[in-house]
């Protein structure tokens, strides 16, 4: 299992980045995917996530409205879209699956613990 995640880069406040995550040996619709990020000196922490099989999606607060998780199933692609990129959205962005079974799906993939692939990271910054 691979996931290859990129679109990464450097844009000011207030623009958009759409950053996709490239899956390959796995059949990604039928896994739960998320995306964390790790900015420099403190943890990764949760972004958004989309269970298995389009149930749901999930968005921490710090980007609700701001950001909008998808799936491109005929690429095998998970994509998640930022807009009105704020500097503290600088980090390191990581997408991750797993096919674990949740009691609450909506709250299992909360947590970076519960992901058994991880992408490499792609890096964003947002500076003027």
């Amino acid at each position: 299992v691979q996931l290859q995640a990129s679109g990464g880069g450097l844009v000011q406040p207030g623009n958009s980045l759409r950053l996709s995550c490239a899956a390959s040996g796995i059949t990604f619709i039928t896994y739960h995917m998320g995306w964390f990020r790790q900015a420099p000196g403190k943890e990764r922490e949760f972004v958004a996530a989309s269970t298995r099989n389009h149930y749901a999606t999930e968005y921490a607060d710090s980007v609700k409205g701001r950001a909008t998780i998808f799936r491109v199933t005929a690429n095998n692609t998970g994509i998640l879209q930022m807009d009105s990129l704020k500097p503290e959205d600088t980090a390191v962005y990581y997408c991750a699956a797993t096919n674990k079974a949740f009691r609450s799906p909506r709250l299992g993939v909360r947590a970076a613990s519960s992901f058994n692939y991880w992408g490499q990271g792609t890096e964003v910054t947002v500076s003027s």
